[in-house]
């Protein structure tokens, strides 16, 4: 069973760091496209970074320069170091793999598995 489990969240204040993690089990993502994506309270889930196979990162423009994705193979886990966080970062935020050949990894629809989420939040 295909399991994503994400830890790491918390409250912190504007300029602060947080490291997010997301355990992979049932699955070897080495082979997966994964990607960070976050809600919200009243907005639309979006997509925050992804990193292929072969390690290339990309970001979300509000995130770049803040932001590093990274993975750790042998533990079969995906990281979202976040520094110099602001109060607009505040979101739950989910990790999510697929194995599709997809067109684009920024899109909700391009990913097969899910985490439940991890709460981050930023205050002024």
């Amino acid at each position: 069973q295909v399991q994503l489990v994400e830890s790491g969240g918390g409250s912190v204040q504007a300029g602060g760091s947080l490291r997010l993690a997301c355990a992979a089990s049932g699955y070897t993502h080495s082979n997966y496209i994964m990607g960070w994506f976050r809600q919200a309270p009243g907005k639309q889930r979006e997509w925050v970074s992804s990193i292929n196979p072969g390690g290339t990162t990309t970001y979300a423009d509000s995130v770049k320069g803040r932001f590093t994705i990274s993975k750790d193979n042998a533990k079969n886990t995906l990281y979202l170091q976040m520094n110099s966080l602001k109060p607009e970062d505040t979101a739950m935020y989910y990790c999510a793999g697929t194995n599709w050949v997809v067109t684009s990894a920024r899109a909700e629809n391009a990913y097969k598995y899910w985490g439940q989420g991890t709460q981050v939040t930023v205050s002024s």
